[in-house]
């Protein structure tokens, strides 16, 4: 049978390391996962009172409005002004997501079609890459800068890349999709960065969608800019952000898309013919989240940031050199050389039947991540330990 839309999605590789995994477990081997970015951390305990109380309301039991309640919408404003000094109207500029993945999606529907072209980096995020194909566009690939390192500075060859395969395109690219802190790889930039982009887009007349997943993971010191900060960026950017990373929220599907208030009225009305919203409880218990949880980003962030040097200094004792992040929950560790003839699916598998560890293939991030695997900061002190004595045990080509 023929299916739609679908029939251009790689295997998703992923499936076969959770296979592996799902294996070991049932075997009784006690697997440390780095795999799924999948965030172990409670939700705010404020939140999840308020939506246990919103949830006994039956008024709440109904359907709610697909843009998100207005109160909801304040909220991201207010905290966009807080953090990043960005004014958003929360009737015009903003507009709430079922997630971050589905704003994306979505996006791509309004701003793309059959025959367009889209720039994404490579390595990126899955949906990054098959979003644009969902909208019937093609997308034109640019190699992120030395995927082992852990930022991207504003005259590196991402940039130069970026310029390089608009000039080349036979159809001009209409859309830039980026995040930084970049998924997989943690490259991050500064706003030097974003103002260059911007100015880029506004000159090419090209709309850029920054997925903001990120936003509170600096560390060290770093805090990621938002591209709204950039003066102008509202004629040619919108950001997605969500609670999933920021406030340990992953499953309460709360995102929002900001920014040009012309793409967030598209998207409004599009997500008018498909959706009702979120449960409104969970919106109610987002808005306090937001509003009374204000802390609980950096909270979150320390823990992320023990987690990163904790990994970090155990894998280079070892004697796998990688690098660490300025920013985002992940590692992405180059194959260390002795074993890099296996790629990053065989090399993934062999951690796990060996090590006991779980890791993310680079190769399901597109062809530009293979020959490196990533660790998700998801397991604690005790089970990153763990991990090290046993990667140690394996990996003894290391010396």
């Amino acid at each position: 049978m023929e299916f739609r839309r679908i029939n251009g999605l790689p295997p998703y590789v992923f499936t076969q390391i959770n296979g592996l995994k799902a294996e070991a477990r049932a075997a009784g081997r006690d697997v440390v996962d780095f795999g799924f970015g999948n965030p172990d951390l409670p939700s705010p305990d404020i939140a999840v009172e308020k939506l246990a109380e919103a949830a006994r309301n039956p008024k709440n039991h109904r359907y709610s409005a697909s843009r998100g309640i207005p109160n909801l919408r304040l909220a991201i404003a207010t905290r966009y002004k807080k953090l990043f000094d960005v004014d958003l109207d929360p009737e015009t500029e903003v507009v709430t997501t079922i997630g971050a993945k589905e704003g994306l999606t979505h996006l791509m529907w309004v701003l793309l079609g059959p025959g367009d072209t889209a720039i994404v980096p490579s390595p990126s995020y899955p949906i990054h890459l098959a979003g644009p194909g969902f909208a019937g566009a093609t997308v034109i690939t640019v190699p992120m800068v030395d995927p082992g390192t852990s930022t991207v500075d504003p005259g590196d060859s991402f940039f130069d890349g970026l310029v390089a395969a608009y000039e080349k395109a036979e159809v001009k690219p209409r859309v830039i999709i980026c995040s930084f802190p970049h998924n997989p790889t943690s490259a991050c930039v500064d706003l030097a960065f974003m103002e260059r982009l911007v100015n880029f887009a506004l000159e090419h007349e090209i709309i850029v969608c920054h997925d903001f997943a990120y936003a509170d993971l600096g560390f060290d010191g770093y805090k990621p800019p938002s591209i709204l900060q950039v003066p102008r960026a509202k004629e040619c950017c919108v950001e997605l952000y969500t609670l999933t990373k920021s406030f340990s929220m992953a499953g309460w599907r709360v995102g929002f898309l900001v920014g040009n208030a012309e793409i967030v009225a598209a998207l409004t009305k599009l997500k008018s013919y498909l959706d009702y919203g979120t449960f409104q409880p969970v919106q109610i218990a987002a808005i306090v989240a937001m509003n009374e949880a204000v802390d609980y980003p950096e909270h979150l962030r320390a823990i992320y940031q023990t987690r990163r040097d904790l990994l970090i200094e155990g894998l280079n004792r070892i004697g796998w050199e990688v690098a660490a992040p300025k920013g985002s929950m992940f590692i992405w560790a180059p194959i260390p050389e002795p074993y890099r003839e296996m790629h990053s699916l065989e090399f993934s598998k062999f951690l796990i039947e060996e090590a006991d560890v779980a890791t993310s293939p680079g190769v399901g991030f597109g062809e530009g991540g293979d020959g490196h695997v990533r660790f998700a900061l998801i397991e604690n002190e005790l089970r990153t330990h763990q991990a090290i004595r046993n990667l140690r045990k394996t990996l003894t080509k290391l010396g």
